[in-house]
C-alpha cells in the first residue's frame, strides 16, 4: 500500500452505510415503551365488551367507552394492581384466582389479560401460547388483530423474526388508525432482516399512506422502501424515494432525524456508485451537529477526496478531528487527515499528523483494555442496575442513563442495539425477581408465625367453646317445637277459642270456673247466690266473646310464630353443624397450611440458588458481548495503526531516499 492509494477502512465505510432499515427509537416508529401496557389494555378492555375498541388515547391505551361490571370480587383486586401499572401483582393475583376457580364469571378476560401481562414482562412464549389457544373465532376480529400485532412487534424486538413475520400474517383486515401503517412499517422490516427485499419492497408498495407525501408514515415507508431498493442496488430507483425524504419539512425532531438518515444513505450509495459530486450534495443537506453529523462529515471529506480536492476535504475532515474519539468515524478523520496533506505534498504535516493518530490510537486501546478488564471484574452491570431507580419488571423498559464509569463511555453503540438492551433487561428482571423472592423469605416468618397463633387461638377457646355447646340442648328444644305445633293443631282442630288466651285472660277465666264450682255448692234458694250466678254468667259471656272476636287474628299469630320457630330452630341446627364441624376440621386446617408454609422456605432457597446461578451466567454473556465489541473496537484502532505507521514509514522511506538522491 502507498500513500496517495489510501482509502477507508472497509469495515468502517459498512459500518456507516445505512443499507438497514431504520430503526429510531420513536413513539411512532418502534417504540416499544408503551406496546406491552397497551396490548394489556386492549385485552382486558375489549375482553369485557363485546363492542370495538375505543379510540387510542394519546398514551396509546385504550378508554373504556362505558362502564364495565366486575362480577367477581377477586378479579376488581386484579384490575386494581394492573390499572396502577403493577403488572407482576396483578399476574400473581390473576395466576391464584384461577388456581382457586374465583374468577368464574371473567373466565375469557382473565386468559386474554394474562396473556397480556406475560406479554408485558416479556415472557412472549407463554404470551404466544395464550393468545394462540385463545385468538380464535369466538374472539372479536379487532381483539386478535391487535394482539398479533403487539405480538409481532415483541417477537420482532426479541429477534424471533419468522415468529414476527407469522404474527403478522395472522392478522385479518386493517389496524385502526396509526397502527395500520406501523403495521406494514414494521412488517417492510422483518422481511428486510430475513433478507427478502423483494417481499419488503411489494408490503411498502402495496400499501398507499393517507396524505400528500409530508406525513411521517410517508416519510418513513419512503426511506425504507428506498433502503431496500439500495440494497438490491437499485440505486437510481432508491434515489428519488430517499432525494424526496431528505428534502421533507421538519418540525418534529422525528423527521429531523429521518432527513439526516436518508441524506446519509443516499450520500454514501452515491459515494459507492462514484458519484462524489452527487453525494456531497445530498451529504451537506445533514445537520451540523445532529446524530448522523460525523459519518456525513466523513463523507463530505471523500466526496471531495474523489474529486482531487484535498484541500477541501481537509475541512470537513479537520472539523471531525477535534470531535469525540469515541466515534468511529472520527477515529477515521485521524488517517485522513494526514492522507489528505500527502495528497497535497505536504510530507512534514502529513507525517506529524500521521504521529498524532498513532499516539491516539495507542491511549484509546489503553483506555479500552482497561474497560475490558473492568468488565471482566463484572463492574459493569452492577453499576448499570445501581443506576436504575426503577423497580417494575417488563420487557418495556429501556435503559436511559448511564452510569459515570470508565467503561461505559466506549459502549454507547453496543448499548443501544437489540441484543444488549434485551439482555439487560432479563438482568435485570433477574435482579428485580432476587429482591422479591427475598421479601418472600422473610414473609414465611411470618407466616410461621400466624400458624403459631392459629394453634394457640385455638387451644385457647376451645374449652368455652365445649361449655357453650354443652349447656345447648337442640333435642329438647326440637320437642318442645313439636309439643307447641300439636297443641296450635288441637286448637284449631276443636276450635278451642279459649286455648289462645292471654295469661291475664286464662287467669280471669279460671277465676269464673272457681266461682261457679263454689256457686254450685251453695244453697240455691237463697237470693244473694242467684244474683251472684247471674254476674258469673254475664262475666263468662263476655270473656267468650272477647275470646271469639280475636280467635282467628290470635291462631294467625301463632302460626306465624311457629314458622318463626321453626326457621330459628333450623338456623340453630345448622350452626351448629358447623360449629361441630369447624371444631373437627379447624385443627386439619391449620396443620394442611402449615404444611404449605414449611414447602415454601425450601422452594424459595431453591428459586433464589437458581436466580442467582442464571444471574451469574447472563452477567457473564453480557460482559463477552461488550467485551467482543470492544476488542472489535480495539482491532479497528490496532488496523487504523498499523495503516498510521505504514503511511509514516513510507512518508520516511520516501524522504530517505530523496535525501541520498539529492547527495549522489
Amino acid at each position: 500500500m502507498t500513500v496517495g492509494s489510501w482509502r477507508p477502512a472497509d469495515e468502517t465505510r459498512n459500518a456507516y452505510r445505512p443499507m438497514t432499515a431504520v430503526r429510531i427509537s420513536s413513539r411512532r416508529v418502534f417504540g416499544f415503551v408503551r406496546s406491552a401496557s397497551s396490548l394489556a389494555f386492549a385485552c382486558v378492555l375489549t375482553a369485557m365488551s363485546t363492542s370495538s375498541f375505543a379510540k387510542e388515547a394519546p398514551t396509546d391505551r385504550p378508554l373504556i367507552g362505558t362502564p364495565q361490571v366486575v362480577k367477581d370480587l377477586h378479579w376488581g383486586d386484579v384490575l386494581f394492581y394492573f390499572y396502577q401499572g403493577e403488572y407482576l401483582s396483578a399476574l400473581t393475583r390473576l395466576s391464584a384466582g384461577q388456581d382457586f376457580d374465583r374468577l368464574t364469571n371473567h373466565s375469557v378476560e382473565a386468559e386474554l389479560l394474562k396473556g397480556g401481562l406475560y406479554l408485558s414482562l416479556g415472557q412472549h412464549e407463554e404470551a404466544g401460547r395464550i393468545f394462540k389457544a385463545l385468538l380464535n373465532d369466538n374472539v372479536p376480529l379487532d381483539v386478535r388483530n391487535r394482539a398479533w400485532f403487539y405480538l409481532a412487534k415483541v417477537w420482532y424486538q426479541r429477534n424471533y423474526l419468522e415468529q414476527a413475520a407469522g404474527a403478522l400474517a395472522s392478522i385479518r383486515g386493517a389496524l385502526p388508525g396509526d397502527l395500520e401503517p406501523e403495521r406494514h412499517l414494521l412488517e417492510a422490516q422483518v422481511l428486510m432482516y430475513l433478507n427478502r427485499y423483494e417481499d419488503a419492497v411489494r408490503v411498502l408498495e402495496r400499501w398507499q399512506p393517507v396524505g400528500d407525501g409530508t406525513d411521517v408514515w410517508s416519510s418513513y415507508a419512503r426511506f425504507n422502501i428506498g433502503v431496500a431498493l439500495v440494497r438490491q442496488e437499485r440505486v437510481e430507483q432508491a434515489a428519488k424515494l430517499l432525494d424526496a425524504v431528505g428534502q421533507v419539512a421538519t418540525p418534529t425532531e422525528e423527521l429531523a432525524a429521518l432527513r439526516d438518515k436518508s441524506n446519509l444513505a443516499l450520500g454514501y450509495a452515491w459515494l459507492k456508485a462514484g458519484r462524489a459530486e452527487d453525494a456531497k450534495r445530498v451529504l451537506q443537506r445533514v445537520r451540523l451537529q445532529g446524530p448522523q453529523s460525523n459519518k456525513a462529515l466523513l463523507g463530505v471529506g471523500w466526496a471531495d477526496s474523489a474529486e482531487k480536492r484535498f484541500t477541501k476535504a481537509l475541512v470537513p475532515w479537520l472539523e471531525l478531528r477535534g470531535r469525540n474519539m469515541l466515534d468511529a468515524a472520527v477515529q477515521e478523520s485521524y488517517l485522513a487527515v494526514p492522507y489528505a496533506y500527502a495528497q497535497l505534498d505536504a510530507q512534514g504535516q502529513a507525517a506529524e499528523q500521521y504521529m498524532l493518530a498513532v499516539t491516539a490510537f495507542a491511549e484509546e486501546e489503553e483506555r479500552i483494555n482497561q474497560s475490558i478488564e473492568s468488565i471482566r471484574n463484572g463492574s459493569l452491570l452492577e453499576a448499570i442496575v445501581a443506576n436504575d431507580e426503577g423497580e417494575r419488571a417488563g420487557w418495556y423498559w429501556q435503559l436511559k442513563n448511564l452510569p459515570d464509569a470508565p467503561e461505559t463511555r466506549y459502549l454507547y453503540h453496543l448499548l443501544a442495539t437489540h441484543e444488549f438492551q434485551e439482555g439487560l433487561k432479563n438482568y435485570r428482571d433477574l435482579r428485580i425477581m432476587q429482591r422479591n423472592l427475598a421479601n418472600w423469605a422473610l414473609s414465611v416468618d411470618a407466616f410461621e408465625s400466624m400458624v403459631d397463633t392459629r394453634r394457640k387461638a385455638y387451644e385457647q377457646r376451645l374449652p368455652a367453646l365445649e361449655e357453650t355447646l354443652g349447656g345447648v340442648d337442640l333435642d329438647a328444644l326440637e320437642a318442645r317445637k313439636n309439643e307447641l305445633e300439636s297443641r296450635i293443631a288441637a286448637i284449631e282442630r276443636e276450635g278451642d277459642v279459649v286455648g289462645l288466651a292471654t295469661e291475664r285472660e286464662l287467669e280471669q277465666w279460671r277465676k269464673i270456673e272457681r266461682i261457679e264450682s263454689v256457686l254450685a255448692r251453695a244453697d240455691q234458694s237463697d237470693p244473694l247466690v242467684e244474683e251472684m250466678r247471674e254476674k258469673t254468667r254475664l262475666i263468662r259471656g263476655r270473656l267468650l266473646w272477647d275470646f271469639n272476636a280475636s280467635y282467628k287474628a290470635r291462631l294467625w299469630r301463632a302460626r306465624k310464630e311457629l314458622r318463626e320457630l321453626e326457621v330459628a330452630y333450623r338456623e340453630a341446627r345448622r350452626r351448629w353443624v358447623l360449629v361441630e364441624r369447624a371444631r373437627e376440621d379447624y385443627p386439619a386446617r391449620t396443620e394442611a397450611f402449615a404444611q404449605r408454609v414449611a414447602q415454601l422456605r425450601p422452594r424459595i432457597e431453591g428459586l433464589i440458588a437458581r436466580l442467582a446461578i442464571t444471574a451469574e451466567a447472563q452477567n457473564r454473556y453480557l460482559a463477552s458481548i461488550a467485551i467482543r465489541e470492544l476488542e472489535s473496537q480495539k482491532e479497528r484502532l490496532a488496523a487504523y495503526s498499523l495503516q498510521a505507521r505504514f503511511a509514516l514509514a513510507s512518508i520516511y522511506d520516501r524522504a530517505s531516499s530523496g535525501a541520498q538522491g539529492g547527495r549522489e
